[in-house]
């Protein structure tokens, strides 16, 4: 897939100089850059690693001096991070998955298929499954019973879609996600060790040790339009009822959500994520790498959790959280500052003392 400065710029609404009909097969870092590639160089600090690669155009920042670069055509976007997502979509060369059905894959009689479908080798549609028109089901997927998937769901390979799940269109799903396990949902016949523990916040009372008995999941899972479901990515049915996923939330990889847990629209959730059962996000979160959430506690709308925070009770919405546990992040950076002068102090606090006990024995 080639095309022209001026069709690039076209399509990105951003403004070109110099040749516009130089053809683009690649976009690459400026130093490694070839002749027909479009080198990204959208800071002015790369600007010396041009010298380094072959580019004969590239991207670069507002009022960059492109000629002086040794440039024969540059393209400048108004938000340049922005347009990186119509520039990579453009030259994206996809997987290769071929259209049709391939002639392994395994569909039950009942399941509907739409129009214009991909179904890759070894694939399994369940009873009663349906399938949006124009969707890729990669190789290995399994899609289960009564499961639902909109238009132009893409799965790639060996994703596992579970009985009843119901995701929207323009939905992506990773290698490997697993939607629809059951919930970690286990009770004991008589009051356990752990709720004890819970309600007194350490002691574990009189309970004897007892098995733990599974609570079935009668419900599933649904996930919104324009949704991004990451490698790995593993999601449990609902109890009761379903867990849910609001539209356009993008999940990144090994993120865990458990049995009744609900997000909003618009989150961002970050890799090793772990969100325990019947929490609830609101719309417009953010959580950072191995951010985890208590189950049964609320996050507010537009809460930003940064790395490593670990939220342990409800956290109203606009909040910008770090730490563990979680307290607002800028307490929680002067906590840290307080931290690392402790060891200073402690010394002046010796000195102090050795000053005083000497005045002491003067007297």
């Amino acid at each position: 897939m080639s095309y022209t400065i001026a069709e690039i710029a076209k399509s990105l609404g951003a403004e070109a100089a110099g040749d516009t009909s130089i053809v683009i097969a690649r976009a690459a870092e400026p130093q490694s850059a070839g002749a027909d590639d479009l080198a990204l160089a959208m800071d002015p600090k790369y600007a010396d690693l041009l010298g380094q690669g072959a580019a004969r155009a590239a991207m670069l920042w507002p009022d960059a001096d492109w000629q002086a670069m040794g440039l024969k055509a540059a393209l400048f976007p108004a938000r340049p991070r922005f347009a990186m997502s119509g520039l990579t979509r453009m030259l994206d060369a996809g997987q290769g998955f071929a259209p049709g059905i391939h002639p392994s894959a395994i569909i039950d009689p009942t399941a509907q298929v739409a129009a214009d479908v991909s179904i890759g080798p070894l694939v399994i549609i369940s009873a009663g499954a349906q399938i949006g028109a124009g969707s890729v089901i990669g190789p290995h997927c399994f899609v289960g019973m009564n499961a639902r998937l909109g238009e132009g769901a893409y799965l790639r390979e060996q994703v596992s879609i579970g009985a009843r799940v119901t995701i929207g269109a323009r939905c992506i799903l990773q290698p490997g996600a697993r939607i629809g396990g059951d919930g970690f949902s286990f009770v004991t016949a008589e009051p356990s060790t752990v709720e004890s523990a819970r309600k007194t916040l350490g002691d574990q009372g009189q309970a004897d040790a007892q098995p733990w008995i599974r609570i079935h999941s009668l419900g599933s899972v649904t996930i919104g339009d324009d949704v991004e479901i990451g490698m790995g990515c593993t999601i449990d049915c609902g109890t009761i009822r379903d867990t849910s996923i609001g539209n356009n939330t993008k999940l990144d990889n090994q993120v865990h959500l458990g049995h009744n847990v609900t997000i909003g629209d618009n989150c961002l959730i970050c890799g090793q994520v772990g969100i325990a059962g019947s929490a609830q996000i609101g719309n417009n979160v953010v959580m950072a790498g191995q951010v985890g959430v208590n189950d049964n506690i609320f996050v507010g709308d537009g809460v930003i959790a940064g790395g490593g925070t670990k939220l342990m009770s409800n956290v109203p919405a606009g909040r910008t959280m770090l730490g563990y546990p979680a307290t607002q992040m800028d307490k929680q950076v002067e906590q840290y500052k307080a931290l690392r002068r402790l060891p200073r102090l402690l010394r002046e606090v010796a000195e102090l003392r050795k000053t005083v006990f000497k005045s002491d024995k003067d007297d």
